[in-house]
């Protein structure tokens, strides 16, 4: 309920903040926006407020912080695609909510929730529960409150597809011949940049992939802990499935080692990521039985 506060807050202030740079970076190098720190600072305050968590840490301060509570720890990203904020795509919110006292040693299946606020022409708050099935999708309205408008268990196959990362494919062979059998294939190209808005359409439209994968000039860019094992949680608990870290595995099983782990990611329908492994890695055990 805490982190529902900050969304519906962070959506205003999207809407209104400066999309300035700060003249300062994070512990990442990245540059700091007025509004991803705003973002930062709402969800803190909600986290402690709840009291029933213990640390948090987000992608811009990803030490973790003792917040006093007690039950969870919390991994967040404030604003995911910040930099697009000033064109007016859509971006988001994502967190991952974790038993005890520690992000480290942990799997994103360990996971009690994970969820997501996407700021767009509506805003969306999207949330799975590890032990409720489905992912739930809640609306905005005028008055303040959520109106709950969906819930899938079910992503079915469909031609559409988000590709991140297609520098890879200069020098990624097998990422070059995935995206050309896409594109030969005639899939909708649905890509804005945004890993929140291209990920939540596979949620949305129940069908599609997203992926984004590394090359030998081209390095991982995404977070483990706070943007892939919750965005894991949600695809999955819909009814997809995900690839992660170039090793035939889901993106819930890879193992937190350090906050700043980056590593590649595939989302999408089942038979979209045996099709992913079968071009990436040449074969696909998980899914030997689905049909691409």
């Amino acid at each position: 309920m805490s982190v529902c506060e900050a969304i519906r807050t962070i959506a205003y202030k999207v809407r209104t903040a400066s999309c300035g740079g700060t003249a300062c970076v994070n512990s990442f190098g990245d540059e700091q926006l007025a509004v991803d720190l705003l973002a930062d600072k709402l969800l803190f305050e909600a986290l402690k407020y709840s009291g029933c968590c213990k640390l948090a840490c987000s992608e811009e301060v990803p030490e973790p912080l003792d917040l006093g509570g007690e039950g969870f720890s919390v991994a967040f990203d404030p604003l995911d695609g910040s930099s697009i904020v000033d064109t007016n795509f859509s971006v988001g919110t994502i967190f991952g909510v974790w038993p005890g006292d520690k992000l480290t040693g942990i799997t994103g299946r360990q996971q009690a929730a994970a969820g997501m606020g996407i700021y767009g022409p509506r805003t969306v708050f999207c949330i799975a529960l590890k032990d409720a099935p489905g992912c739930h999708e809640f609306l905005l309205q005028d008055d303040g409150k959520w109106l709950h408008v969906k819930e899938t268990e079910t992503i079915g196959e469909g031609k559409m597809f988000s590709p991140g990362n297609l520098r890879a494919t200069f020098d990624n062979p097998a990422y070059e011949k995935l995206i050309a059998y896409y594109i030969g294939e005639k899939y909708t190209l649905r890509y804005t940049g945004g890993m929140v808005p291209d990920v939540f359409q596979i949620i949305v439209k129940e069908k599609g992939v997203f992926t984004n994968v590394i090359s030998p000039s081209t390095k991982a860019k995404l977070r483990l802990l706070f943007e892939v094992a919750p965005l894991a949680l949600l695809v999955e608990k819909a009814g997809g499935a995900s690839s992660c870290d170039g090793l035939c595995v889901s993106g819930l099983d890879v193992e937190v080692k350090q906050h700043d782990q980056r590593t590649q990611i595939c989302y999408g329908s089942k038979g979209e990521v045996r099709r992913f492994e079968e071009y990436m890695y040449g074969n696909s055990p998980r899914f030997s039985e689905v049909t691409a």
